[in-house]
């Protein structure tokens, strides 16, 4: 580590008060960030990463609270400051790109307007110059149309669009140092690179630092110089990328490499189902949204465009694609969270397109969904025991004593331990809450599943553990998915056919390793050239 220190952490404590005690978060973590550096901070969900992250800049949650440490910033320790010193701080000197977008934007305020609110509030442009600038930040960010998006509210846009109007937000100060919480978990792997390749360059050009913290492995060892490795808030090991990757001196660390899809050797994707008879599917299937006016004119953004596919019985269906593709608009079509244009959906053989009342509700218990942000899904006033079991005390589904059995089972089987049931969601990591929404989706034993990027906020351990718990459920049960992902790394150990959808079309639809092989379109190609870890390998190879 050298000894020209941009950022300074030396034996950092953090803990939680929670409601059954109080939680070790971070435990004497100590790390250094040089000007230019990027260092990737990586380590299962839970293990105190983001607490990490927060706690530089002061902004721990209420219960949370620094016990020990500094933390210096080109040698000013920001210990102790008072609030009003760190805001002159945070966007500024330290810009932040927080994990979850529906939660860090304002839903009332247009994105241009929250954009330019940095530049104003540190005095970098006036009211006029500030709205034009935030058209081009948003540009930079890689959002498609920044002109419209500009007078767009949160709601209107993808994951994925979301998340790149808070990368936007976090450069517009041009900071010294970029805390990068999970930035691209919500992007596809083409826009993902984009985002990474700038900002890259803005650290090139400009001498800013970035703090990265990912479970995305593949991302922390193509864009990072230096890994830390995290577990149960402590740093276990650090060093160079390659020296980490070569030579891993912790046996968890090797866990770690072993488990990240787009490092190791390629994974066959499953057997095809015993049955192929459809459970459910789309014909023709169009949804059209009226665009805001723009110079006196309102446009037309057609999000689904002729779409067309049926999924088999035990079989897994995996839609890719760009963020804004319209691969979860048409996932909740199909689910009826949404009503088509034209065209129609069908489950089992009948035209549900129209079906309503009782005969729907029973439909439903039959397909549920696993939400891409398991934050805004999860109510936060219950516990996980009567977040998991809602579900069934909704359809009258056992005894009360029979449906915590079945919350205790089912947070077993997605890998967490039992203590979770007595907490609340806000009292879970990221990828914690994302368990709970899969272990509350399975809880009526549904015949399909869709799955709105299931593990983009799971560390990769765990993340192979959700897969292969779901590739259980579906041979012992011949459970359908529908999966929605754009880790293409992912899809492979999970699908037998992808869908590749662009601008709201479905552009081809093979089975998962014809596809790999030998893919048919350009974009395609596209898609499989950008999986993350693929950099580094290169490189190595090379």
């Amino acid at each position: 580590m050298t000894e020209n220190a941009l950022l300074q952490v030396e034996d950092l404590h953090v803990s939680y008060r929670v409601s059954g005690g109080v939680v070790e978060a971070v435990r004497g973590a100590s790390l250094r960030v040089a000007p230019g550096e990027v260092v990737a901070v990586v380590g299962e969900s839970g293990s105190g990463k983001s607490t990490l992250a927060h706690a530089l800049i002061g902004l721990l949650a209420p219960n949370g609270r620094r016990d020990a440490g500094r933390v210096l910033l080109g040698g000013r320790e920001l210990t102790g400051l008072p609030e009003r010193a760190l805001r002159e701080v945070r966007g500024r000197r330290v810009g932040l790109v927080p994990q979850d977008p529906t939660v860090s934007l304002n839903p009332v305020r247009k994105i241009g307007a929250q954009v330019a609110e940095v530049l104003r509030t540190h005095r970098l442009a006036d009211r006029r110059r500030a709205r034009l600038d935030a058209v081009e930040l948003l540009a930079r960010a890689g959002l498609p149309d920044p002109e419209v998006r500009a007078e767009q509210y949160p709601h209107t846009l993808s994951g994925g669009m979301r998340q790149r109007v808070l990368i936007a937000i976090a450069i517009a100060a041009g900071p010294e140092l970029l805390i990068a919480d999970e930035p691209t978990s919500a992007l596809d792997v083409t826009v993902q690179r984009q985002i990474l390749d700038h900002l890259e360059l803005l650290g090139r050009e400009s001498g800013m630092a970035m703090l990265l913290i990912t479970h995305d492995l593949g991302v922390a060892t193509d864009r990072a110089d230096r890994l830390v490795v995290m577990r149960q808030g402590r740093v276990v090991e650090e060093g160079a990328v390659a020296d980490v990757l070569r030579r891993p001196a912790q046996a968890y660390t090797r866990t770690l490499i072993d488990s990240a899809p787009g490092l190791g050797a390629a994974t066959a994707s499953p057997h095809p189902p015993r049955h192929t008879a459809p459970v459910a599917g789309v014909t023709n299937l169009v949804r059209e949204f009226p665009l805001p006016r723009v110079n006196g004119r309102r446009g037309v953004l057609r999000a689904v465009d002729r779409v067309s596919f049926g999924i088999g019985r035990g079989e897994t269906l995996a839609l890719v694609g760009e963020s804004g593709s319209g691969k979860s608009s048409t996932a909740r079509l199909l689910l009826r969270l949404d009503e088509p244009t034209s065209g129609s959906i069908h489950f089992d053989g009948v035209d549900v397109t129209a079906v309503r009342g009782r005969a729907w509700r029973e439909l439903r218990r039959r397909a549920q969904l696993v939400y891409q942000n398991p934050y805004a899904s999860l109510d936060p006033r219950f516990r996980v025991d009567e977040v998991i079991t809602e579900p069934l005390r909704a359809f009258r589904v056992g005894s009360p004593a029979e449906r915590r059995r079945r919350a205790a089972e089912l947070v077993e089987r997605v890998a967490l331990p039992a203590s979770v049931l007595a907490r609340k969601p806000a009292e879970l990591s990221g990828g914690q809450r994302q368990r709970v929404a899969i272990a509350r989706a399975l809880a009526l034993s549904p015949d399909l599943v869709v799955c709105d990027e299931p593990v983009s906020a799971l560390d990769v351990s765990v993340q192979a553990q959700v897969l292969e718990l779901l590739a259980e459920l579906q041979r012992d049960a011949e459970l359908s998915y529908l999966f929605i992902s754009h880790d293409l790394a992912v899809v492979r150990r999970i699908a037998h056919r992808v869908g590749v959808m662009r601008a709201g079309r479905l552009l081809e639809l093979r089975p998962t390793e014809e596809l790999f092989a030998d893919p048919a379109e350009d974009y395609t190609r596209e898609l499989l050239a950008a999986i993350a870890g693929h950099r580094r390998l290169d490189r190595a190879a090379g």
